[in-house]
């Protein structure tokens, strides 16, 4: 049986096995123990692709961490209106978490314990600052509601869309990532946009 889990075992599945303990477990909790009985493979196997668990680390971070960065460039985020990029980052946004759910939810339960988790809070600052730039270039623009602390909606705007981690499960049935993407940006905007931003 173990030898069957081996002749199908992949990097790419390696790292998905992992993704799925360190959620279950948390990083700190988890050791290579945990994740060769989770493979099926041995720890030898595991240290041939990969030098130990902070480097799956790294690469499961990573992969959330391009998908998110590849919205910014996106043409919808990078051209038009600055209200109108917003509300492009922020469905995209949506999407990349529902589309990476276990990798997100990883990149969000980081806490700065080990070098590749400061690294990745730093990319997270990275983002949502570019994400704030562009909030408050729309509120300079007259689209956003003046009366809302700029980096108080940032917040709020990434509260709202962080939580979708924590009780969305794709395995249940019910909304679709374009379903959640449309009540976010259609509840964070009615509140931000002013008339002529509408």
């Amino acid at each position: 049986m173990t030898m069957a889990k081996r002749d199908t075992y992949t990097p790419e599945s390696l790292l998905a096995v992992a993704v799925e303990v360190f959620n279950e477990r948390g990083y700190d909790g988890t050791s290579m123990e945990h994740l060769s009985r989770a493979a099926g493979i041995s720890k030898s196997s595991i240290y041939h692709h990969v030098k130990g668990k902070e480097e799956l680390l790294r690469l499961a971070i990573s992969r959330a961490l391009d998908g998110l960065f590849a919205v910014l460039d996106e043409p919808g985020a990078t051209g038009g209106r600055a209200v109108d990029r917003l509300e492009h980052v922020t469905r995209r946004t949506v999407e990349v978490l529902i589309e990476e759910l276990p990798y997100v939810t990883l990149l969000l339960r980081v806490r700065g314990n080990t070098a590749t988790e400061r690294w990745a809070l730093e990319r997270r600052r990275e983002f949502d600052h570019r994400v704030a730039a562009l909030l408050e270039r729309a509120a300079a623009d007259g689209d956003l509601r003046a009366d809302v602390d700029g980096r108080l909606a940032t917040r709020l705007l990434f509260g709202m869309i962080n939580s979708i981690v924590e009780w969305y499960r794709p395995e249940r049935g019910g909304a679709t990532s374009a379903t959640v993407a449309d009540a976010v940006v259609r509840t964070a905007f009615a509140g931000l946009r002013t008339d002529a931003g509408a």
